[in-house]
């Protein structure tokens, strides 16, 4: 099957796919080793709030999106895909598949330990295996903060607990930034920091 009309029969056999794999804890199928062929697109999009879309209509059933999550794929090829041992279909994602929507704090100084928790119940700790990052919008310069969840699955920061990342923040060798399980994450200049504060951002 090539790129098609979205069919509720495709979606149907995703669905009944991805339940079959999923063992009813937080543990997610190995979807890095299914290699099934390629489905097409049917209408799934990811917005930038992190709201889940079938063919033009939001998924209501936070279940629903919790189980497609766990069958999401980032390939090398720069596409995002729902992929389960005999299908695979494309999700247009408009920023970053998750949004992280809290954070828990522990610790202080370098063994201060920054917890994410994304809309779709994953957890990330923010440290080698789980770095931040922060891009600029090309058109006006505003933060666009980022920690990696999986498999090159990325969470962008909601603007409230980026804040609260800001709030943690402290100045090294000129660069503001936060601690996380020892590591530094660079988040701009301090003189961006105050500008991007000063403009509410």
């Amino acid at each position: 099957m090539t790129d098609n009309a979205p069919t509720t029969h495709t979606l149907q056999n995703v669905i009944a796919q991805a339940e079959k794999a999923d063992d009813g804890t937080r543990g997610l199928p190995p979807v890095h080793l299914w290699e099934p062929d390629y489905c097409g697109d049917i209408g799934m999009r990811i917005a930038r709030d992190g709201q889940w879309y079938y063919a033009g209509s939001p998924i209501g059933r936070k279940r629903l999106v919790r189980l497609f999550s766990t069958i999401l794929r980032h390939d090398e090829d720069g596409e995002h895909y729902l992929v389960t041992p005999v299908e695979k279909i494309r999700v247009e994602v408009e920023d970053a598949p998750f949004v992280a929507t809290l954070m828990q704090v522990t610790g202080t100084g370098r063994d201060q330990v920054l917890t994410f928790e994304t809309n779709v119940h994953d957890f990330a700790a923010a440290g080698p295996e789980h770095p931040l990052r922060i891009d600029l919008d090309p058109q006006d310069k505003t933060p666009a903060p980022y920690i990696h969840i999986r498999a090159r699955l990325e969470a962008l920061i909601s603007r409230a607990v980026f804040y609260d990342l800001v709030a943690l923040g402290e100045t090294v060798d000129d660069q503001f930034g936060v601690w996380s399980n020892q590591v530094f994450f660079p988040i701009a200049s301090a003189a961006e920091i105050e500008a991007w504060l000063n403009d509410g951002v």
